[in-house]
């Protein structure tokens, strides 16, 4: 077998040791990950218990490196972001979400803007007439 060749034979077999170790990796964090990290453990008070909710996300990736001799690279992260909540008052469970910030103020402000557009529209209409 050439060199060129057997590179390339290396190169192959190290992609898939890296994919296979990538997919276990994976498959134990995901066995990993209760349910209590997408619904937090429940908060009790008085007569309200509370059980926030969150959504994860897992990513990871890597490269074993184009040819014999270099150095591989695998890297991976975590988001967690919260939802909401489930509150259980009174024997009902209502679910809340948590809004962006941003909306509570984007929202009344692009709809104040395209009201008041539409007032200035209808005035500039009726004084021509």
């Amino acid at each position: 077998m050439t060199a060129p060749e057997n590179a390339s034979l290396e190169a192959r077999a190290a992609d898939h040791v890296s994919a296979v170790l990538l997919e276990q990796l994976a498959d134990k964090l995901g066995r990993r990950a209760p349910g209590t990290v997408v619904f937090g453990e429940p908060i009790v008070s008085q007569d309200i218990t509370v059980i926030p909710v969150a959504r994860i996300g897992f990513g990871f990736g890597g490269n074993t490196g184009q040819q014999a001799g270099e150095d591989g690279v695998v890297g991976g992260g975590v988001e967690a972001k919260p939802l909401g909540f489930i509150e259980i008052k009174e024997g009902k469970t209502t679910y809340k979400p948590i809004r962006d910030p941003w909306v509570n103020v984007l929202v009344p402000l692009t709809g104040g803007l395209l009201a008041g557009a539409a007032i200035l529209r209808y005035l500039a209409r009726r004084g021509r007439h």
